[in-house]
């Protein structure tokens, strides 16, 4: 099984940044795509970014130029860099995870979802 805790969210005014952390922990055998995916209120989760093993990097039309997302293999760690936030940036961020682990075989994981709330 794999764990998924992320850290950083918070309250920000608009034009401000934020940076979110996801550590993924466990028996972990292997990781594949992570990523990050976001949920505001009456809509669906859609995707933020991705990013895979390798570093190739995926962004919504909505974000890019102004997030980035990166990763640190040898920690099982995703963050997300935000900057130039705008009110419609808010929402329930999630991690995600493709992973394979000790015993489970490949896998999608979530995290519990941290806020972020951009005020105007």
């Amino acid at each position: 099984q794999v764990q998924l805790v992320e850290s950083g969210g918070g309250l920000v005014q608009a034009g401000g940044s934020l940076r979110l952390s996801c550590a993924a922990s466990g028996s972990i055998f292997s990781i594949n795509g992570m990523g990050w995916y976001r949920q505001a209120p009456g809509r669906q989760r859609e995707l933020v970014a991705v990013i895979t093993s390798i570093g190739t990097t995926t962004y919504a039309n909505s974000v890019k130029g102004r997030f980035t997302i990166s990763r640190d293999n040898a920690k099982n760690t995703v963050f997300l860099q935000m900057n130039s936030l705008k009110p419609e940036d808010t929402a329930v961020y999630y991690c995600h995870a493709y992973a394979e682990s000790v015993p489970s075989p490949w896998s999608s994981y979530w995290g519990q979802g941290t806020q972020v709330t951009v005020s105007s």
